[in-house]
């Protein structure tokens, strides 16, 4: 073998078999995906833990609102009969989850943990998933919309505040997608140092509040629409069932010569009142 050869032979990357002339250096850790930023369940009005739902469903019973009234009563006058109104709705929590498998080979042979990490990975999928249910069983059931342009306005959200405190809700919370986080970011009253607008973003990103509303930036990858925002009074807004918190159950498969787990959860998410939640859309 000639020396111009075995130049080639190194430069070219011909040797792959267990890469026995170009020595590596594998990172002995794996490089995570990155967490998503999802809605906490501190914003839900209502939180039924599993201890609380004795069968397959469970029931919320809300008064409805402006249904009685203190009517004027002449003397000697018969009272007016009146009474407050009610409504009931059924929250069904639904099964989710997902399966692992994983050969024995890979087990032994692998750097890292590979089946205590994808069990994690599950526990953050049904967290994303349970954000994508607050979002379409919940949020998306606003009463009221309010129709922006191609950047979110001032205007928009004090309408959309306006929304909720005409039916007598209040404003707590503002869950905004990417898109409309950045708009955010160039609306100057909320970035300059001259104006009574919001510093922390400027000092420590856009975290904090816009006219004594919580701010959420709410990732596109788990449900939420990136020109989208929500406005919503979190006493009023919305329940969340769990009956199953995320259960982890491991398996052995011999016959495969594999082992698993399962990773699920059961729950569902409802809207209680669909007034005190008014959403923003931009194109």
């Amino acid at each position: 073998m000639n020396k111009n050869y075995i130049k080639e032979y190194l430069m070219t990357g011909t040797g792959t078999e267990g890469q026995l002339l170009i020595p590596r250096k594998i990172h002995d850790t794996i490089i995570a995906e990155v967490d998503k930023a999802l809605i906490p369940r501190s914003e839900a009005a209502l939180y039924v833990p599993p201890a609380s739902v004795p069968g397959s469903s469970y029931d919320i019973d809300l008064e409805s609102p402006n249904t009685m009234s203190a009517r004027l009563t002449g003397e000697g006058a018969e009272f007016v009969i009146d009474s407050q109104d009610f409504s009931s709705l059924n929250v069904k929590p639904k099964k989710y989850g997902t399966a692992l498998r994983i050969t024995k080979e890979m087990i032994e042979d692998s750097k890292f943990e590979l089946l205590n990490r994808q069990i994690r990975k599950a526990g953050k999928k049904l967290a994303e998933n349970e954000n994508s249910l607050i979002i379409s069983d919940a949020l998306d059931n606003a009463t009221n919309t309010v129709t922006g342009g191609a950047a979110i306005t001032i205007a928009n959200i004090t309408r959309a505040m306006q929304y909720l405190e005409d039916s007598d809700y209040n404003p707590t919370t503002f869950a905004v997608g990417m898109e409309v986080l950045n708009d955010l970011r160039n609306i100057d009253t909320f970035t300059e140092y001259n104006k009574v607008g919001n510093r922390e973003m400027l000092e420590r990103g856009f975290l904090g509040t816009i006219y004594g509303m919580l701010v959420l930036k709410v990732s596109t990858n788990a449900g939420m629409t990136t020109t989208s925002s929500f406005v919503f009074d979190r006493d009023e807004a919305y329940a969340i069932v769990e009956k199953r918190t995320i259960t982890i159950e491991n398996f052995d498969l011999p016959c495969y010569d594999m082992s698993g787990a399962t990773v699920s959860q059961r729950i569902g998410v409802r809207y209680m009142r669909a007034g005190a939640i008014a959403k923003i859309t931009t194109t």
